[in-house]
């Protein structure tokens, strides 16, 4: 990985907005990844970084690449409950129905992890209920593994 790639995916991590610009400027690899697969992108999300996922996507940054793992920034912030920058990616093209190593989708995440909001929101989206992991589990299943009857509520509707 070279320097200016350490320095993007630093700067997305803390969200500094100057530093991220002037790589802009300088035509830094905004799809640069680091050694797990991690994007600028993907990084900003995942740290509630608005602002810095917002100017990186602006600047044409990838919404939809993966990590080694397969997941993707709308994959992480289903998991943390960013709403916010879950709206940003989706308005901005995030595929909703990406399935990571294990199969695993955003939707999967938010049912999960109990981020009602960003279930809501993921299936006013578009995103597809029907879809399974690799050991045959739907949305439903996940949600009910957790216990979680308010998930399973709003995936019924």
């Amino acid at each position: 990985m070279t320097n200016t790639s350490q320095v993007i995916i630093h700067a997305a991590r803390l969200g500094n907005i100057e530093v991220l610009q002037e790589l802009i400027r300088q035509k830094a690899d905004l799809n640069a990844q680091d050694e797990k697969g991690y994007t600028p992108l993907i990084i900003a999300c995942y740290n509630n970084r608005y602002e810095a996922a917002r100017l990186l996507i602006q600047a044409g940054a990838d919404v939809n690449a993966q990590d080694f793992g397969g997941n993707t920034a709308l994959m992480g912030v289903a998991f943390k409950g960013y709403a916010d920058i879950a709206q940003l990616l989706i308005e901005n093209g995030a595929q909703l129905d990406l399935q990571h190593g294990n199969g695993g989708t955003a939707l999967m995440f938010a049912a999960m992890f109990g981020r009602h909001d960003l279930l809501k929101a993921l299936l006013a989206a578009g995103a597809d209920k029907t879809l399974l992991d690799i050991r045959g589990h739907s949305v439903y299943d996940l949600a009910a593994q957790q216990g979680n009857a308010e998930a399973i509520a709003i995936l019924g509707n």
